[in-house]
């Protein structure tokens, strides 16, 4: 056989199947709507500001303007990603998914998710938190700090849940100074000084050391590790110093992040001390999105979720 004939065998899902697919359960979704799309990527509306026609349910559009008000009056941040406005966002589809949760204070289906994968729910776990940041746990002080997507009980106590979401991204954030060129990615441990970052004064290597992550595989590969999965680790150990747990929220259709034994999360778990990693979960949508409808109790919404996702269609 060849190539061609070969590519059409190959054992497993393909990312850019799973993108097409989603793509055209936006544009279906966004059909009759009154919004204004993009002219050539109908499953995108055309101007960010308009992110709000984004999100299924009005009332849960006017929550997070509210927080964002409220955060911005106190001095914090919220930050809005730059493609909320994008049919295929993963923060519009935590908001459209865990919003409503939160605003019927029912997190008893995404409870019963994660008890099934055996992680334990926050004691303080009636506290919920969307974009949370501290600058002063990498050092910060300047720029767009670790976001963390939502967090679930008390940030500041020992065992809130730090949640990340994951939909069509094609893998884990990288770092920026290495995709800009300013950097080769070799693996810099035995030499800080050559990491930008290092120098000017986050404190990435310092937490990797702190948590003995350069005890084992990463600090023996040639590349950085950080270089092309720079928000994993940042994420990993955010939620670590916290004294928490990190939990991703995927969609099982994409091969990116968890497919059986392939995907990012089996691969960079390797990188993570044993120790820790029972502190590292993840749950599929599908099986929150299951979980919620079998509760019963938000058959005005969910319906809606799985037809802008095209969760039935898949």
């Amino acid at each position: 056989m060849n190539s061609r004939q070969l590519a059409r065998k190959w054992p497993y899902p393909r990312r850019n199947r799973f993108v097409s697919l989603m793509r055209r359960a936006a544009e279906k979704w966004f059909e009759g709507k009154d919004c204004s799309l993009h002219p050539k990527y109908k499953y995108c509306l055309a101007d960010w500001n308009d992110w709000h026609h984004n999100i299924i349910q009005r009332e849960v559009a006017e929550y997070i303007e509210g927080i964002r008000k409220e955060r911005t009056s106190e001095g914090h941040g919220f930050a809005l990603h730059d493609y909320v406005h994008h049919g295929l966002s993963s923060q519009a589809l935590l908001f459209n998914l865990i919003v409503p949760l939160i605003m019927r204070h029912d997190l008893e289906s995404l409870h019963e998710v994660l008890r099934s994968k055996g992680m334990q729910w926050p004691s303080r776990g009636g506290k919920v938190t969307l974009e949370y940041e501290d600058r002063q746990v990498f050092n910060e002080d300047s720029g767009q700090p670790t976001s963390i997507d939502l967090v679930i009980g008390d940030p500041e106590k020992p065992g809130a849940l730090f949640v990340e979401c994951k939909f069509t991204e094609s893998g884990f954030g990288g770092c920026s100074v290495f995709e800009q060129g300013d950097c080769e990615g070799s693996n810099p441990i035995s030499n800080l000084s050559r990491c930008y970052l290092h120098y000017i004064g986050r404190m990435y290597w310092e937490r990797l050391k702190s948590f003995e992550f350069i005890k084992g595989a990463l600090s023996t590969d040639s590349t950085c590790i950080l270089a092309n999965h720079y928000q994993f680790f940042r994420e990993i150990l955010f939620s670590l110093y916290k004294g928490g747990t990190f939990i991703l929220l995927y969609d099982d259709r994409s091969p990116t992040f968890s497919a059986g034994d392939r995907g990012l999360m089996p691969l960079l778990l390797n990188f993570v001390p044993d120790k820790y990693k029972d502190r590292i979960g993840q749950i599929s949508i599908q099986d929150l999105v299951i979980s919620i409808d079998k509760s019963g109790t938000h058959s005005d919404w969910i319906g809606q979720f799985k037809s802008k996702y095209g969760i039935d269609d898949s």
